[in-house]
């Protein structure tokens, strides 16, 4: 199979920058593969598992907002959240969950906490299911 460049860069700085076959991220309308020869494109991200194929072998990360661009053959993901998924802490997602959920049970919660707490609860079943990847 044929690879293309991948740089992945985060808010932490640069994460990845070699060869990959394959990429499927989540976008904001939804699952997009690309493979070396695929045309130009630029999507933003949505909430998901990423999907890396390095050396033909696969590899699962929670990646989360940002952008993905695929220009002249090269790929540039710039996620602000990415973690494969043997690096995801499990408990920490699990009580980030669980405080979420506190304040979506919480009848006094303001329109800003809950629109905070859903995202929160989104991240974190995002991270939960990926880490079953490892």
């Amino acid at each position: 199979m044929n690879s293309f460049s991948l740089k992945i860069v985060t808010p932490d700085g640069l994460f990845y920058d070699d060869k990959a076959q394959e990429l499927i991220v989540r976008t904001t309308t939804g699952d997009l593969g690309l493979l070396a020869g695929h045309m130009n494109c630029v999507a933003p991200l949505g909430m998901g598992r990423a999907t890396v194929v390095i050396d033909g072998e696969k590899r699962y990360a929670a990646c989360i907002g940002g952008m993905v661009s695929m220009m002249d053959g090269q790929v540039t993901l710039v996620p602000t959240t990415f973690e494969w998924a043997d690096a995801i802490d499990v408990n920490r997602a699990e009580k980030s969950e669980q405080r979420a959920n506190k304040i979506l049970s919480d009848k006094n919660a303001s329109d800003t906490e809950i629109r905070l707490a859903e995202a929160r609860l989104k991240r974190a079943l995002v991270r939960k299911s990926v880490a079953n990847f490892k």
